[in-house]
């Protein structure tokens, strides 16, 4: 194996683009920490500098990959910006739902090793945090920027302010729902152009039937995630 040097910081990057091409090949349990090393030309250990096992090198490549869906998600929502989205207050949430179900499809095996294929306990969809990185520099989670659009929702009179408590699960539940049954085959479309209409179909109708629930007097349950989880521990210390 020829050996290559590296910048600092350089080869903790390299091991991660070599993790996520061979969570592509073979998903998220079919490779080791010294095939990522022999993939970008260093020793194992030279690869323990920056990730003291295999299972630190996916929680990382799962941080940052929830990172760019993120990221994806904020930008596909800016673009929706203007008149139109004015006129149609489900809009920018729509641009939500079809971005999060074209990733999962066009990338199911890093969507799986995202949300879960593996993930251990408390480690799903925990958010792209970096040791490295100050919290202006993190990249914003996914559940982060569909609660935003929630709440902006309800600002503009799209969503009754009864009807927002847990309504971001609900909303994940049916997109992330969609989007595992075409990843999985339990559903197929013949025009993959199909994808982004029944997603926008799945949000509308999320978003229609809460805005006419009836709450009940002792109120829905309240779900929670380790990503949420988390928020409400840093918002507490603050």
């Amino acid at each position: 194996m020829a050996r290559r040097n590296y910048h600092h910081g350089e080869l903790r990057t390299a091991l991660l683009d070599a993790a996520e091409a061979l969570v592509r090949e073979r998903g998220a349990d079919g490779w080791s920490l010294r095939e990522a090393s022999a993939r970008v030309g260093v020793s194992s250990s030279a690869a323990y500098h920056h990730f003291a096992s295999r299972d630190a090198l996916v929680r990382a490549l799962r941080r940052r990959v929830l990172g760019e869906l993120g990221e994806r998600l904020s930008q596909e929502v800016g673009r929706t910006a203007g008149p139109e989205a004015d006129a149609d207050h489900q809009r920018r949430l729509v641009a939500v739902g079809r971005t999060y179900v074209q990733w999962a499809v066009d990338d199911p095996s890093v969507a799986r090793l995202a949300f879960g294929a593996g993930a251990p306990a408390g480690d799903q969809a925990s958010g792209p945090a970096s040791d490295s990185t100050s919290d202006a520099a993190t990249p914003p989670h996914p559940h982060d920027v569909l609660d935003a659009e929630l709440d902006r929702l309800v600002e503009v009179g799209g969503l009754p302010a009864a009807a927002r408590p847990g309504a971001d699960f609900v909303v994940w539940a049916a997109v992330h729902g969609l989007a595992t049954l075409l990843v999985d085959g339990l559903a197929r479309l013949d025009d993959p152009r199909a994808v982004a209409r029944e997603a926008e179909r799945v949000v509308r109708a999320v978003l229609t039937g809460l805005t006419r629930e009836a709450v009940p007097p002792q109120g829905w349950p309240t779900p929670h995630s380790a990503h949420t989880e988390r928020r409400t521990e840093r918002g507490a210390d603050k």
